[in-house]
């Protein structure tokens, strides 16, 4: 892991107080032949001065091209061999972690490889399969329902298309984005709980509602960049900023942060809190890419789960 660069201050931090400091720079007085003289009140005004947006911009882009430094693995943690199973990881993924989902899909797919297969279930055992992944009853039903409308709308095919994926049982925006996304390379966002909260710790937006949330980063971003990002922001959240605890003091991006100093800024104290592969712990996929740094996920009851929650769905 690259090493944190200084207490949120970094390069730019740097660059910006040799500039204030310079003669005729910015908050200084000058007496005599032109020596500077910094204000206390010069400072303040400096620090309240809010962002431009253009400003925030080019901050959010370098830290996205920071990220694809810190993580050129990130990559859907969801196991999956076609769009039909990532689409049934997805939904099973709601109020579970993508760890707990993979463990669980290798017999699920095994009893039920087809749309055909997983509609005409018996819910009861279906249900005792999904078990450990939480609120199987619920889960069930909508496994059941949009195999059905795969089977009877689409010729058993997964859609393609955002419209057509949203009205399937259980699979709304953030759903259709991953399967879009990962399975079709058709560029979104997927906003889930993490991503959400670092794109508003980095103030790149003040919205809660993930479909706001999800206009304003598009606004700011490429296209092409968004499915990456998602998976980049979102490995970030998981490793390292997380919700309760970030571990700031060990955080590659500290430099770019606004927020820093929520979390632990001990560099020692911050390493103890980092997860996955970042801790030296087994990711979440029990299959990962062959670039994964990181160990395999163990099997269902093989070892303890570690993380912060999944990707989740509606």
């Amino acid at each position: 892991m690259k090493a944190p660069r200084g207490k949120g201050a970094g390069r730019g931090a740097s660059k910006a107080a040799a500039r204030d400091e310079a003669p005729g720079g910015a908050g200084t007085e000058t007496a005599g032949a032109g020596t500077p003289i910094r204000t206390a009140a010069a400072k303040a005004a400096k620090a309240a001065e809010p962002e431009s947006r253009l400003a925030m911009v080019r901050r959010a882009r370098r830290i996205n091209r920071e990220l694809a430094d810190v993580y050129p693995y990130a990559h859907p943690e969801l196991d999956f061999r076609n769009p039909f199973e990532l689409l049934i990881a997805t939904v099973l993924s709601a109020q579970t972690t993508d760890l707990r989902v993979n463990q669980t899909t290798p017999a699920l797919f095994a009893a039920y490889p087809t749309p055909e297969d997983m509609a005409a279930a018996v819910p009861e055992e279906l249900e005792q399969i999904i078990r450990p992944t939480g609120f199987f009853r619920a889960k069930a039903r909508s496994l059941i329902g949009l195999s059905t409308a795969l089977r009877d709308n689409f010729g058993g095919e997964v859609p393609g298309r955002l419209a057509d994926l949203v009205t399937l049982p259980g699979v709304g925006r953030k759903t259709a984005n991953v399967v879009l996304g990962n399975a079709f390379g058709v560029p979104g966002l997927t906003v889930d709980t993490h991503f959400g909260r670092l794109v508003r710790r980095w103030k790149w937006t003040e919205q809660e509602e993930p479909e706001k949330v999800e206009a304003e980063i598009e606004a700011i971003f490429p296209k092409s960049e968004w499915t990456m990002l998602s998976h980049r922001v979102i490995f970030h959240g998981r490793r390292i900023c997380h919700s309760r605890k970030p571990a700031c003091g060990a955080c590659p991006i500290a430099h770019l942060c606004p927020s820093y100093g929520v979390g632990e800024t001990d560099p020692e104290k911050a390493e103890k809190l980092l997860k996955y592969e970042k801790g030296g712990y087994p990711g979440q996929r029990l299959s990962p890419p062959a670039d994964y740094p990181g160990r395999p996920a163990p099997p269902l009851g093989a070892g303890a789960d570690a993380g912060d929650g999944g990707t989740g769905a509606e």
